[in-house]
């Protein structure tokens, strides 16, 4: 595959942010529901009087009700297009888009450019709270609640035997020809003044799920439900396992995208496309 831009295009880099309690998740889908894709895409179509539909590509789709700080999308736009409207873009798609979504940025991407592709690290941030009075109706949309008392330590023990490079597939929801071999970077807990407990998961990528069953294992950890080696041996059995929950889905958010410097995104972009295999063991 290649990420030429079709001649007479330019490629332009989407820095958006947007609460997704009232989404279908990021992509469109049939049947008229409301997706934050959709609503972009009508939105630019609108702003810049076209009759197409410019598609736009995400660096990660997320679910309905989760969240997003620092997503990033691309659009391939017609040059004159481009041209006529980009100083204005902007202020253009605040006034036509719903509150619930925000467009921060518009540029014209370095060449070599896909925001699914390109990129090298996804983080999101989920937020649990233990507080027995429940979760503060100001943050009800954004924090989960967990109604046991929740042991940090015992959750960061349990995070560090996942980290690294592993097949997943324990915590994820399988897709046809998809894999599930992942490298999970980060996964730390830390409990704020306020009581709010905030997961910060870092990977180079997700499969569908990874993310809030990681979580739901390492709060069967924290409440007591299991010991700390649990969350590994899941991880290694391979499959799915029915004491792990997918946690709901409004404690998340993707906080950030990581990229390498632009001589690199076309060498990410091929290398991210081929589809990995855990190193085999056994002969040698």
């Amino acid at each position: 595959m290649s990420d030429e831009v079709e001649t007479g295009h330019v490629r332009v880099r989407l820095d958006l942010s947007y609460d997704g309690s009232e989404f279908s998740g990021w992509a469109k889908q049939a049947g008229g529901r409301r997706t934050v894709q959709g609503e972009i895409e009508d939105a630019l179509r609108t702003v810049t009087r076209s009759r197409e539909t410019y598609e736009l590509t995400v660096a990660g789709r997320t679910d309905a009700g989760v969240h997003a700080r620092g997503q990033v999308a691309h659009v391939d736009l017609p040059r004159e297009v481009w041209a006529e409207h980009h100083q204005k873009l902007l202020k253009r798609l605040a006034g036509r888009l719903p509150r619930d979504v925000r467009v921060w940025a518009l540029r014209e991407a370095p060449s070599g450019f896909n925001a699914r592709f390109s990129a090298v690290w996804r983080r999101y941030a989920y937020r649990v709270t233990d507080n027995p009075g429940g979760v503060d109706p100001l943050l009800r949309s954004h924090v989960l609640w967990h109604d046991w008392p929740l042991d940090v330590a015992a959750m960061n023990e349990a995070a560090r035997g996942l980290l690294g490079e592993h097949d997943f597939a324990a915590y994820c929801k399988k897709r046809e020809g998809a894999t599930t071999i992942r490298t999970l970077q980060e996964l730390s807990l830390v409990r704020g003044e306020d009581g709010i407990i905030t997961a910060t998961v870092r990977a180079d990528a997700f499969c569908h799920n990874m993310v809030r069953s990681l979580i739901g294992a390492l709060l069967f950890v924290g409440d007591g439900h299991r010991p700390a080696d649990w969350p590994g041996k899941v991880l290694a059995a391979g499959v799915r396992d029915s004491a792990v929950h997918v946690v709901r889905p409004h404690g998340l958010t993707l906080e950030e995208v990581g990229y390498p410097a632009d001589e690199l995104l076309a060498a990410r972009s091929k290398e991210a496309r081929n589809k990995r295999s855990l190193p085999s063991a056994g002969c040698c």
